[in-house]
């Protein structure tokens, strides 16, 4: 069975710039703490916390220790409180992340109402919600648009989480137009896509094409995993999304010819070689083919 790798894949730069961060900070003074994990991937956070990382849940849990803000950002409430305890406090948001977040408080303060196109859960889009003051609203799917107040402000400001991908966030924005035509004066689109991101899921789509399944490493909580998955299937190509080599099923390669390898933003290097090893073993023992 012949292995393809994917042209773009594994860590981006807001997260090989929040781990890097981490480990300097660790280094430095001996230990910090995380508000939340800094990136979703179990291997990465293993990895940070043998280094003297700990993390804790929530704002209760700060002592007098440095706390690291996530890659993932926070919402401008916490920051404001994190500097009211007078905390040391080192800030690994992606600058991506921080871009979303400073135009939902500038659209706000221009008297728009914020619409965000992603998970409501997620610890970015709390976030990027967070800048914008309470007026604003997370809309994960194109059918939740009818969830929108009818009292909303007629100028709408529409952002994305920055992992979406571009397909969906146009398709969003044409549904959002298209069922409210009549209540809104002013839409204005930033596109706060990630553009390595977007980079991974082109070079996804190209491989799905290429090949008969796919393998796609990163964290069970990764959006942006769980996207590139979404992105080889909407090709019509079966993928799996796996967190370690140790997740493959060998029947998963029954009868294939290619294979192909992603991984999401928060993958480490390591993972990807370790999957890459399994799947040759795999093959060498006749399980593909």
């Amino acid at each position: 069975m012949e292995i393809l790798l994917a042209s773009e894949m594994g860590f981006c730069f807001g997260v090989r710039r929040a781990v890097d961060l981490m480990e300097e900070a660790t280094d430095e003074t001996g230990q910090i703490v995380s508000l939340g994990s800094v990136v979703h991937n179990p291997q990465v956070m293993s990895q940070l916390k043998e280094r003297g990382l700990d993390i804790i849940a929530s704002l209760e849990d700060v002592s007098d220790r440095p706390v690291a803000i996530t890659a993932h950002g926070v919402s401008q409430a916490v920051v404001q409180e994190l500097e009211s305890k007078g905390v040391p406090v080192l800030d690994t948001t992606c600058p991506i992340v921080t871009r979303s977040q400073q135009w939902a408080k500038r659209l706000t303060e221009e008297g728009f109402a914020v619409v965000v196109f992603g998970d409501p859960n997620h610890k970015e889009t709390r976030g990027v919600l967070g800048w914008a003051e309470g007026n604003a609203y997370a809309i994960p799917t194109i059918e939740d648009i009818a969830s929108l107040p009818d009292e909303l402000p007629s100028r709408i400001g529409v952002l994305s989480q920055t992992t979406e991908t571009e397909a969906h966030f146009a398709e969003f924005v044409r549904a959002l137009l298209e069922q409210r035509m009549d209540r809104i004066s002013e839409l204005r689109v930033i596109n706060t896509l990630c553009n390595a991101t977007t980079s991974q899921q082109a070079a996804a789509r190209e491989l799905a094409h290429q090949v008969g399944v796919m393998i796609v490493i990163g964290g069970s909580e990764s959006a942006n995993t769980r996207h590139l998955a979404e992105v080889a299937r909407e090709e019509g190509t079966t993928a799996y999304q796996v967190e370690t080599a140790d997740d493959i099923q060998p029947e998963w390669l029954e009868g294939q010819e290619k294979a192909g390898v992603t991984a999401g933003a928060s993958t480490p290097d390591s993972a990807i070689d370790a999957v890459v090893a399994r799947l040759r073993e795999l093959s060498e023992n006749g399980t593909s083919g």
